[in-house]
């Protein structure tokens, strides 16, 4: 017998659990491996939301730059008859926005559809997480349901049931 042959007579025989594994992984039994201890762990979860991060912003309407700068012609235009058509801008180019900040913009629009897409905001947000209700906005959220519209006043009072 030669010395190869020894070392495979030697060697433990894997289960067909083992080998299906080592099959599905592409041959690779342990190089993923689990972090050890919470430091690791945590490290791991802040890389992995850092590069969803990223990709969510690959796939969110408009670049930084063009977001940052509608939002700053939405803080421009507000107290202004504009502001309606600012907020239209970036929601067009952005989509809904995820700042509380910007989101209470759209409510002090003068347009419905406008204060519509700022309560759908600040739903998803609250729904997501990224957005949680401070007492300025909870304010004006009740002053919005005393609006004469009511569409308005409707969606206001849904929306400070549901957060």
């Amino acid at each position: 017998m030669s010395g190869d042959d020894k070392n495979w007579l030697d060697r433990e025989k894997l289960s067909f659990a083992e080998l299906d594994r080592r099959r599905r992984d592409g041959g690779r039994s342990g190089d993923a491996r689990e972090p050890r201890n919470r430091a690791e762990r945590e490290r791991s979860d802040a890389a992995s939301k850092q590069h969803l991060k990223q990709a969510d912003g690959i796939f969110t309407g408009g670049n930084k730059a063009e977001r940052e700068r509608l939002a700053a012609a939405m803080r421009d235009a507000h107290g202004t008859p504009g502001l309606a058509d600012a907020c239209r801008a970036y929601h067009a180019a952005v989509g809904l926005p995820e700042d509380p900040r910007l989101a209470s913009l759209f409510l002090d629009a003068s347009d419905r559809e406008v204060i519509l897409l700022g309560f759908e905001a600040l739903r998803v947000g609250a729904e997501k997480g990224s957005i949680t209700l401070s007492g300025s906005l909870r304010s004006q959220l009740r002053i919005l349901a005393e609006d004469s519209d009511d569409a308005v006043a409707d969606a206001a009072e849904e929306l400070l049931e549901a957060l």
